[in-house]
């Protein structure tokens, strides 16, 4: 079997089942979520197993200077708590209310003949990632929970760690009523170019990885595809910052886990802090082994110090313009000095990715303007941008985050995964026809009268 034809099949498998699980109860959802926590608990061993032989395969790769160390951090699943996180993201999932069927507009157009806006699952979600192959189960608990079919391309450094997830979820879905298609996973990216063709039965792409990666599905598809490209995220210290307060939360958002998108990869300072608070951020980000790409004025400051911290010449180095534009994804930090806040939104408008972006102030109308003023999906006070997150958000966990401004933007939870149909029921004894409303002799007018409505009564 060719892939274009083997993709087909997988496509149409996954939309006969999506339509087939329209009718099932939402109840059924949530039983699927708890079956699949029981088997991965059941699995873990095995899936740990496959994850070490993945790990090593792609450690042989970094050596051999075919796969940056940062891919390789993400592919770990027994890195901290990412194990157990992903277990109670599952469980979490499964106890948040159900995102369909929520009467959002509700509208008597004449008397008997009622109008709702009820929200709805999108359809077919064709997700692309690389490496962290947690991502497997993330995507099925939210795209189960919210009334969506999936099919998952994770990267071939995860193989391995990503065929027991599927096994384990294709198992747990099996004893359930919902079909065993309706969380798919795929191998090798000539089925992901097949794919890439079929809108007529996906709806969805949601790609997650490299600028690379999502540039390439962005340009060769006609599916809508939700997403970003790169985490240009930015600490922006004000002139009222608090010395303690952007030590913690700079330090935070650059090591925290310098691979992921919402890590900090531009700091950027007020010039009236770089005899102040610059010096002990500096301090405290090269003691964590932060490589730091300075522009002169925040450069100049750390060369006027006395003494000087042990690493300054091995780790701060002048910028390049490149600098302010790359997603280092390690412990780097490009240093950017303003003369304003205005200057500040100004910079990261123009040179972020308009992820998430944070200032550090004890000024409340600074806090005001930053966060209007920064076109970002994520504004912060005072917080590290590693809070970017649909698990620590409180939606579970996420599919992704989307920078984009159409229907849904930031951490993407259940509510990014559901659109809306419009349902009408006339009760009249004949029905209604528009023929009966208009101007002029006999005709009926439209009385739009809104009523409060939680779901759908029929």
């Amino acid at each position: 079997m060719s892939s274009d034809s083997g993709a087909e099949s997988i496509a149409k498998a996954a939309k006969a089942a999506f339509e087939a699980s329209q009718l099932i109860p939402s109840s059924e959802r949530v039983k699927a979520l708890q079956e699949i926590r029981r088997e991965l608990e059941a699995a873990k061993d095995a899936i740990l197993a496959a994850n070490r032989a993945d790990l090593e395969a792609a450690q042989k790769e970094v050596d051999a200077g075919r796969m940056s160390s940062s891919l390789l951090k993400r592919l770990d699943l027994t890195k901290g708590d990412k194990w157990d996180s992903m277990l109670q993201g599952v469980a979490d999932v499964a106890e948040l209310p159900d995102p369909t069927g929520i009467v959002t507009y509700a509208n008597e157009l004449d008397d008997g003949l009622e109008l709702y806006r009820v929200s709805c699952p999108i359809g077919v979600l064709l997700v692309i990632f690389e490496a962290r192959p947690e991502v497997v189960v993330n995507i099925a608990a939210l795209a189960i929970k919210s009334g969506n079919a999936a099919i998952l391309k994770g990267g071939k450094e995860s193989n391995e760690t990503t065929q027991l997830l599927s096994k384990a979820i294709q198992t747990a879905l099996s004893k359930t009523a919902i079909s065993s298609t309706y969380i798919q996973t795929i191998q090798t990216r000539a089925e992901v170019s097949a794919l890439l063709d079929l809108d007529q039965y996906i709806d969805l792409v949601i790609p997650r990885g490299s600028n690379s990666l999502v540039k390439n599905i962005q340009n060769n598809t006609r599916i809508p595809v939700m997403g970003h490209a790169d985490g240009l995220c930015s600490v922006y210290v004000d002139e009222s910052a608090d010395i303690r307060k952007a030590v913690l939360i700079v330090v935070d958002s650059k090591t925290d886990y310098p691979a992921a998108c919402n890590a900090a990869e531009t700091l950027i300072l007020h010039d009236k802090i770089l005899s102040t608070v610059w010096p002990e951020v500096a301090k405290a980000l090269l003691a964590a082994d932060v490589k730091l790409l300075c522009d002169e004025p925040s450069l100049a400051a750390l060369r006027s110090l006395s003494p000087a911290p042990a690493n300054l010449s091995t780790h701060v180095q002048p910028s390049t313009p490149e600098s302010y534009t790359t997603e280092h994804l390690s412990l780097t930090l490009s240093v950017k000095t303003v003369p304003s806040l205005a200057d500040a939104i100004k910079w990261i408008n123009a040179h972020s990715s308009h992820h998430t972006d944070s200032i550090v102030t004890e000024d409340e109308r600074a806090a005001s303007v930053f966060c209007r003023g920064v076109d970002s999906a994520g504004t912060y006070v005072n917080a590290s941008t590693r809070f970017a997150d649909g698990f620590r958000y409180g939606f579970g966990t996420e599919v992704g985050i989307s920078t984009g401004r159409i229907h849904a933007r930031g951490p993407v939870g259940l509510e990014g995964l559901v659109t809306y149909k419009y349902m009408m029921r006339s009760k009249g004894e004949q029905g209604h026809v528009v023929g009966e409303f208009g101007v002029g002799e006999g005709k009926k007018k439209y009385k739009h009268r809104k009523f409060a409505a939680s779901a759908v009564p029929f």
